[in-house]
């Protein structure tokens, strides 16, 4: 018998049918033995629609009072699938993140997971009960109702399956596992038996929508079992998924690329004409850091006059208030002036094997360069190169580059 966290994303749950359906998946593994905590999200598209009712009230609506909204989805979900495990005769048992006791920090629409209180889960598995909690939410020391951001449903599974020392943790989503990239744009990717739990952690920061990046990290820092399944095969004809591994598995796949991430969401912000002297990055950061605003990419260019520019991107749904904050700074940072790019996004290849593999990012530019396409940032790491491109550009850049690493190639 395992102790099994499973996780359920939203198209998993989308209807009444569907949610039957992870009924009869659940009972399937409960029928084997094992003990089950289900974590849901809200029906695919009920988030969405319950941030577009407060912003018909408020434009930019309150953080605390969107938490209290936008929670409601998933104790939509939790109660259906309560009562469709019933239904077939099992025991079940739905939690929201208060009742369960998972502490946040009070970042409200981004909080970050403090602790769980196990003592409730484990009373009710003991008493042979499928648990059901629902995802994205927690509640912070003053019992304000807090959410953990987009996707943070995964964050939740793979924290309890941390929490509960779970044997695995299942993300069951609308793919079969994770693929080389997406195959929508690429019809030859590859699912892949197997991945690094580095190598994940880098696509899920770079794009890849398969798995939260927290979700990632949880697993890694508390070595999670942790594999990508899909809830839409035919119960009993599931295929293996992927599994989120560590390096010194022997078993891995160890191509030089295993996989090409994008994200169309970026943009970029120039500083130009700061002066050259120490601390000019943090002036012109320390504000938007404050303002909670993540910075990926960054570079500064070498002043010859004195004076220097400096780039850096975010979010594109960050980019009118991270401008904002620039224009009002530009005084006091002594900037000539402030430019910015929302229609920008960004490519990355990544795998283990560059480790071992010079001549990668020749490879990978000259790639670029022989399809037209201007590099506008580099960002690199150990297991990662990442270039920013005009957003035209982006099929065409991650067709080529799936195409020169040979991803469309099963590994030897």
């Amino acid at each position: 018998m395992a102790l099994i966290v499973q996780k359920y994303g939203g198209t998993s749950v989308a209807n009444p049918e569907r949610i039957k359906n992870v009924a009869q998946r659940v009972a399937s593994w409960k029928r084997r033995g094992h003990q089950l905590v289900v974590v849901v999200s809200a029906m695919s598209g009920e988030t969405n629609r319950l941030i577009g009712l407060a912003k018909e009230i408020q434009a930019s609506p309150d953080p605390r009072e969107l938490d209290v909204m936008v929670s409601t989805g998933e104790q939509v979900t939790i109660g259906l699938l309560a009562m469709a495990l019933k239904e077939i005769g099992l025991k079940a048992r739905s939690y929201t993140g208060n009742q369960v006791r998972i502490l946040t920090d009070d970042a409200y629409t981004k909080a970050r997971i403090l602790s769980i209180d196990d003592q409730a889960m484990r009373a009710d598995l003991d008493d042979d009960t499928i648990v059901i909690v629902a995802g994205f939410q927690g509640v912070d020391a003053k019992g304000n109702i807090t959410t953990l951001g987009r996707g943070g449903s995964d964050t939740t599974g793979v924290a309890l399956a941390a929490a509960l020392k779970a044997d695995e943790c299942q993300i069951y989503t609308d793919v079969d596992g994770v693929y080389t990239t997406d195959p929508r744009i690429v019809p030859e990717a590859r699912r892949l038996n197997a991945i690094t739990f580095e190598e994940m952690l880098e696509m899920a920061s770079l794009g890849s929508k398969v798995l939260q990046i927290r979700s990632v990290e949880f697993a890694g820092k508390y070595k999670v079992k942790l594999r990508v399944l899909s809830s839409l095969e035919e119960l009993g004809k599931e295929g293996p998924g992927t599994l989120i591994t560590f390096e010194d598995d022997k078993n891995m796949e160890q191509p030089i690329i295993s996989g090409i991430a994008f994200n169309r969401d970026e943009a970029k912000l120039t500083v130009l004409g700061v002066p050259d002297r120490p601390g000019i990055a943090y002036q012109i950061l320390g504000e938007i850091a404050e303002a909670n605003i993540d910075v990926d990419m960054i570079i500064q260019n070498i002043g010859h006059d004195g004076s220097t520019d400096f780039s850096f991107t975010v979010n594109r749904g960050e980019y009118p208030k991270a401008l904002a904050i620039l224009e009002n700074a530009k005084a006091k940072i002594g900037a000539r002036d402030i430019t910015g790019d929302n229609k920008i996004c960004k490519v990355s290849a990544v795998g283990m094997g560059m480790r071992s593999h010079p001549g990668i990012a020749s490879k990978m530019f000259r790639a670029l360069a022989e399809e037209g396409i201007n590099i506008k940032m580099i960002s690199t790491s150990e297991i990662k190169i990442s270039v920013v491109v005009d957003e035209k550009y982006l099929e065409l850049a991650v067709r080529a580059l799936h195409k020169v690493f040979d991803l469309d190639q099963a590994a030897a």
